[in-house]
């Protein structure tokens, strides 16, 4: 359960966010004073902070720098009665993530909160680059297939500069964790990580979500509200599924990296930020280009240095590391025994063509051991979770069938001889030549899938001339 510390002198406001709370599930701690406050962050380590201003007679400014002297990745949201546009400009660049000032909307607050809570979330979880067998540490990334190799390289020279990066990956590929390496090995690494998902949010609202507004900016605009941009200040935003967002938020997402400024709905002039772009999208860009869906000069902005990320299908070697990962993962989660997968669950698994990538592939091991009822993961399991896989093979061989009954009946036409001989010759070769190709080039591997010893693998490559 996450925990949320409300820090005021008066009471009646700690009880006020409490009650606002109650049907959600959270911890709410409250703390009468400011020093009362740290106290709880040092011994407690809150996932979240609010704290209303003034405090012990000390500003929105003075009380965060006292927080984030000792807890600086501490997501903050603050709220006054008696701050200024000025402060909140100010209170924004010193790292709170919210600021609501006067009267504030309860639904606002409470999709701060929770905002803020996968912040901090994003923030403090690492992410690691491969895996060690054995070992979890938060999230990471998996695979140590050559693709995979040219991810970490690139993270790697990424991070420490200040380039915009555009990751590009069908959805499901891990594009999330990739933005969050390259931030957590940045030098901006203990100041925000803000998150925008195009998606996940309205069209209607995108615009003020990204970059804030004014009171009175529009119809239902009670209040001011600081964006996304401007939390990120000093820190890194994340745009996830760029590639959905409408021409008119390209226009000023394109000032925003031209002119390192941001004007929220409403206002009357650009106010300064620093913030470092990170974007990713599973969409053609390329094509949406050509559409005129998307700007050509937003785009040339954006891929200052591209990563692309693999589908599963095209390292399917990685799969029995990230089902060892997932396996361990899960049995950690649930509080039961890892006892691990059978050889023909993976070979299974090896043979999918995964269109939910990593994601899917994790899904089907949780699965597998919700109902495998303290059994190891075993083909039964994984062909009743990937159906699929099994309706196109049957598909794929009723195919073969049809086409292995025109060629006999060619071959009799024809007068040919040997024609089983040949046929089971064809069939080898081709058979043994795709396994190879799965496993790349892998021949332990491939001599198991294929249910021969090593030396009679070996026999046959040296008869089709694959060695």
């Amino acid at each position: 359960m996450n925990r949320l510390l409300v820090i005021s002198d008066d009471p009646t406001q700690v009880r006020a966010v409490e009650s606002l709370l109650l049907d959600h599930d959270l911890r709410v701690v409250g703390a009468g004073s400011l020093e009362h406050g740290l106290g709880v962050v040092r011994t407690q380590a809150p996932d979240l902070l609010v704290v209303v201003t003034p405090v012990d007679g000390r500003t929105a400014l003075e009380a965060l720098r006292s927080i984030f002297d000792l807890e600086p990745r501490m997501p903050v949201i603050v709220l006054t009665s008696a701050g200024s546009t000025e402060e909140a400009i100010g209170a924004t660049k010193a790292g709170a993530f919210d600021y609501f000032l006067g009267p504030h909307d309860e639904r606002e607050l409470l999709r701060s909160i929770s905002q803020g809570l996968e912040a901090g979330r994003l923030m403090r979880s690492p992410v690691a680059l491969d895996h060690e067998g054995g070992t979890l540490a938060g999230d990471a990334l998996i695979g140590r297939s050559k693709s995979m190799q040219e991810v970490y390289k690139a993270i790697g020279r990424v991070a420490p500069t200040e380039s915009t990066v555009l990751i590009r990956g069908e959805s499901g590929t891990g594009k999330e964790l990739v933005a969050r390496a390259i931030y957590q090995h940045s030098r901006r690494q203990g100041r925000p990580f803000v998150v925008v998902n195009s998606v996940a949010i309205p069209e209607t609202l995108l615009e003020s979500e990204i970059f804030g507004h004014e009171r009175g900016a529009f119809t239902g605009a009670v209040a001011s509200r600081i964006g996304k941009v401007k939390q990120a200040d000093g820190g890194t935003l994340f745009l996830d599924e760029i590639g959905d967002i409408q021409p008119s938020i390209q226009a000023k997402l394109l000032r925003l990296l031209e002119e390192r400024s941001v004007e929220p709905i409403g206002g009357r002039r650009p106010i300064p930020v620093d913030v470092r772009i990170i974007a990713a999208t599973n969409r053609d860009l390329e094509a949406a280009i050509d559409e005129g869906r998307f700007r050509k000069d937003l785009f040339y902005r954006l891929n200052v240095v591209p990563i692309h990320l693999p589908p599963l299908r095209e390292r399917l070697d990685d799969v029995p590391l990230l089902c060892e990962y997932f396996l361990l993962r899960f049995t950690t989660e649930f509080g039961i025994r890892n006892l691990g997968i059978t050889n023909e669950a993976l070979q299974l698994l090896a043979a999918y063509h995964w269109p939910g990538n990593v994601r899917e592939l994790a899904n089907v091991i949780e699965q597998s051991l919700i109902f495998g009822r303290g059994r190891p993961v075993d083909a039964d399991h994984i062909a009743g979770l990937v159906p699929s896989s099994r309706a196109e093979a049957e598909t794929a061989l009723m195919t073969a069938n049809e086409v292995l009954r025109g060629w006999v009946h060619q071959s009799v036409a024809f007068g040919r001889d040997d024609l089983l001989a040949r046929v089971v010759d064809h069939v080898t070769e081709r058979v043994i030549r795709e396994v190879l190709e799965i496993t790349g080039g892998n021949k332990v591997r491939a001599a198991r899938i294929l249910g021969m010893s090593r030396p009679t693998l070996q026999a046959r490559l040296k008869k089709f001339n694959l060695e």
